[in-house]
């Protein structure tokens, strides 16, 4: 769940007593996911202690106040036996890492609503390889009311003690994201976790582009914890637009003069449902809606940076990337064929975008990063007439492509990311200019991007880590091509010039200040 660089905290998960395990839960062996007990967590508190079968094992189990321990119980054997010292190893789980708890009970034709009651489950999130989680279940058997009561009501505390865990989510959902999956992924992968973890839920499915952004202008926020977008980048892209605008109104905040803006009161959280899932993937290390759903649920904050696109001294947007010329008009291309299925637009604009590759005439004027004093700090010294001029520089020339990243923007075309060598919240932007060249030579550097080769060892590629850049065209008559326009109402002038942010087409006809 991205949020402004402060990060924040969102409220408790508490559930009544007397929850119960889905009769679908299964457990898993422990082996899967349990580890040696560590020496710190030995020394912690009792907090009780019981008999449980776990798995086809009787086990003495141990709650402590960080971890949950257990051991097979065995009959007694000569000291030294290896073997049995590793049958009896002692395992254990974070409790940090439960995100619920219900009573496992069994249900007959005749029993409709108490059933037999057969013990406790635990569900877990686990870390499994290449930043991936995933949802496990730990299943405590003992057929004692008064023994799992007890047990029951204590595990419920220590969830209840997770302050940084969402209670109330306010979710919107892009039905026309990717294959128009986007439903199916939030009502049979999404909603489910997020029931067995308790979190309320209103849920608004958008109905066209910018929906979601009218909505929040108004709507009430008070009594979510989090705001969570279930689509692709241009969903995440608008809900981040919208909580930034919200939160500039309600601190006062002249939008078309933000030096240091409000940061958004509640967090985002990115459900991936869309072509290239870039946030997401930016944000977890991989485009996988389990993985995103219990981030949320266990309630991790990631601080993001984020970007002001101004013209003319007016706001345009917030966002998190953007490309202008190559970029921006293969996205112009792919805007006018949305009938295509996602991949057939993409490859069908990449295509014709080359086949019209052409450069364009641009001044670049940018400020470097300083990374020896804190951005923060930086902007709050400063005042609009701030004079940094000299530490200005500016390039100009015939310009492919412009990229300005405020994030590592990976994705499945580029697993190192399209700016590998920027972070999340360090409070730099990426610069990457690719100069005119041939259209072999930057089809080249097209395909380093999906390779482990350095993508901008070419020498018609420049880098730079800078804090703001202005992008100012200066041949008026390019823009948007007519014959390129497949469509009879264009709502573009033809001396607009197309930007890609966050997914998004946007068309400007003059300088661009990203901040």
């Amino acid at each position: 769940m991205p949020r402004g660089r402060r990060g924040g905290r969102v409220s408790a998960l508490e559930g009544g007593p007397e929850e119960e395990a889905p009769p679908g839960a299964a457990a898993v062996p422990s082996v899967s996911w349990a580890s040696q007990l560590q020496p710190e967590a030995a020394a912690e508190q009792i907090l009780l202690r019981g008999i449980f079968e776990i798995g086809r094992d009787s086990c003495d189990v141990v709650l402590s106040e960080r971890a949950l321990m257990w051991r097979p119980i065995q009959p007694e054997r000569p000291a030294g036996d290896f073997k049995y010292d590793l049958l009896c190893k002692e395992e254990f789980i974070e409790l940090k890492d439960i995100f619920s708890v219900k009573l496992k009970r069994r249900y007959s034709a005749k029993q409709q609503r108490s059933g037999t009651l057969l013990g406790i489950t635990l569900f877990i999130c686990l870390k499994t390889k290449q930043n991936k989680l995933k949802d496990s279940t730990l299943d405590l058997i003992n057929l004692s009311e008064d023994h799992c009561d007890v047990w029951f009501r204590q595990f419920k505390k220590i969830l209840a003690g997770f302050s940084n865990r969402p209670k109330s989510l306010k979710i919107f959902l892009n039905p026309q994201s990717h294959k128009k999956e986007a439903t199916q992924v939030y009502y049979e992968k999404v909603e489910p976790l997020l029931k067995i973890a308790g979190i309320k839920t209103d849920v608004t499915i958008t109905q066209y582009e910018g929906h979601a952004l009218s909505l929040l202008k108004e709507c009430e926020l008070q009594g979510f914890d989090g705001v969570v977008c279930v689509g692709g980048d241009g969903s995440a892209s608008e809900v981040a637009h919208a909580l930034l605008l919200r939160a500039q109104k309600n601190a006062g905040v002249e939008t078309d003069s933000i030096l240091t803006p409000a940061r958004a009161q509640l967090p985002l959280g990115v459900i991936p449902a869309g072509s290239t899932n870039i946030l997401a993937h930016s944000l977890h290390g991989i485009p996988h809606v389990v993985t995103a759903t219990l981030h949320i649920i266990m309630g991790h904050v990631q601080p993001v940076d984020v970007c002001t696109f101004s013209t003319s001294g007016k706001l345009l947007r917030f966002g998190f990337s953007a490309m202008f010329g190559f970029g921006g008009r293969t996205l112009a291309l792919a805007e006018k064929h949305r009938w295509m299925s996602p991949n057939q637009r993409r490859d069908f604009a990449v295509i014709k975008a080359l086949a019209k590759l052409k450069p364009e005439d641009c001044e670049i004027s940018f400020l470097p990063f300083n990374s020896s004093q804190d951005l923060q700090e930086r902007r709050a010294q400063e005042t609009p007439k701030s004079d940094r001029n000299e530490q200005w520089q500016m390039i100009q020339g015939q310009f492919l492509n412009i990229s300005i990243m405020a994030i590592p923007c990976l994705c499945s075309v580029a697993p190192r990311g399209l700016a590998p060598n920027t972070r999340l919240n360090n409070g730099s932007m990426a610069l990457i200019i690719a100069r005119n060249t041939s259209r072999p030579e930057f089809i080249k550097h097209l395909k380093r991007y999906a390779s482990v080769k350095n993508q901008f060892n070419f020498p018609f590629i420049e880098t730079y880590t800078v804090e703001e850049v202005k992008v100012h065209p200066r041949n008026n008559t390019s823009g948007h091509n007519p014959e390129e326009q497949d469509r009879p109402h264009e709502t573009a002038s033809e001396s607009s010039f197309p930007w890609n942010v966050d997914g998004d087409l946007m068309e400007v006809a003059s300088e661009v200040h990203v901040r």
